[in-house]
């Protein structure tokens, strides 16, 4: 991408947008666009077309979805598959019509079946059952997938998709309602630390396994992949390590300070055993993580402690 191109970065607000946005700005791309969703309803067909009419980007990020944790995936399945599902059909399709030179679609590692040999590989996708608690995100993003596919071999288009692991980082929802697991675990032990309290509870078992990637590191892995890979095949974006949940909690508690115990709350589902990426085919093209997770946890918990979630205790 030349440095003067016109980048539209779907969902710059957010988490994973936020940092593909500051990514793209540290290495001097300097004609971004972007819009709140106060300024454009991405659900809205002929607003999203208006856009691409009067912008004309000719690269897209389309890191814009509805996100969250197995509460909120449970509680909301209904937005979760049609507000996933609007945001990527409108997008790809004025994509395509407006002749965009490449547009990366961000997936999730949730795609991949609940009972997946591990690491899951590429091409694991629609081998077998998805977890039920975040089904009908996985089925949207899965459409997102097939979508781009479907497009490249009709049209000759260049988009791809890429499926990165759980993540975290700045910019983060604290919101212990519908985050994901680290924000969560950083506000509870937060509060728990503030408030003198004997214990903090962490849903489930403790036992599942995940892989955790900072979320600087997959706006860099976005900007190598777009400059570098073409295929229409899905790739990977993680870090090749996972620990337990459990692990975590006391790897989060130390990082905030907090002294006191750690309890399971057994009323709350565990969720997919584990899920750790198979990263070989993006390791294989030149890129791997550089942040280790407990100075990615440092960072993520300095800038809420900057948040106005710190306040709220």
């Amino acid at each position: 991408m030349e440095l003067d191109a016109k980048i539209y970065v779907a969902g710059h607000q957010g988490l994973v947008g936020g940092a593909i946005w500051q990514r793209l700005q540290a290495a001097g791309f300097r004609n971004l666009v972007g819009r709140s969703l106060q300024e454009l309803d991405l659900r809205d067909q002929a607003a999203v077309a208006a856009f691409f009419d009067q912008e004309r980007p000719e690269y897209v990020f389309l890191a814009a979805a509805r996100v969250g944790g197995i509460r909120a995936n449970s509680t909301f399945p209904a937005e979760f598959i049609y507000d996933n599902l609007m945001i990527e059909t409108n997008l790809v399709h004025q994509a395509y019509r407006h002749e965009v030179k490449k547009l990366l679609f961000l997936g999730s590692s949730c795609i991949y079946p609940k009972l997946c040999p591990q690491p899951m590989h590429e091409e694991s996708l629609l081998d077998g059952k998805l977890e039920p608690t975040n089904e009908p995100y996985a089925v949207a993003k899965i459409a997102g997938i097939k979508l781009c596919q479907a497009y490249n071999r009709q049209y000759g288009t260049c988009f791809i998709s890429v499926m990165p692991t759980n993540l975290y980082g700045p910019g983060d929802n604290f919101d212990l309602l519908d985050s994901h697991v680290i924000p969560a675990l950083i506000r509870k032990f937060h509060q728990g630390k503030v408030g003198g309290a004997p214990e903090v509870k962490v849903w489930g078992t403790g036992a599942p396994r995940r892989e955790f990637l900072y979320v600087h590191d997959l706006a860099d892995a976005c900007l190598f992949l777009m400059e570098r890979y073409q295929e229409g095949e899905i790739i990977n974006i993680g870090v090749g390590q996972d620990l337990q949940i459990l692990e975590l909690a006391r790897l989060v508690g130390e990082v905030v300070g907090y002294q006191g115990r750690i309890v399971q709350d057994l009323s709350y589902p565990d969720g997919t055993p584990q899920k750790l990426l198979d990263v070989s085919r993006l390791t294989a093209l030149g890129w791997q993580a550089q942040t280790p997770l407990k100075e990615g946890l440092q960072k993520t918990y300095d800038w809420f402690l900057r948040s106005p979630w710190a306040g709220e205790v």
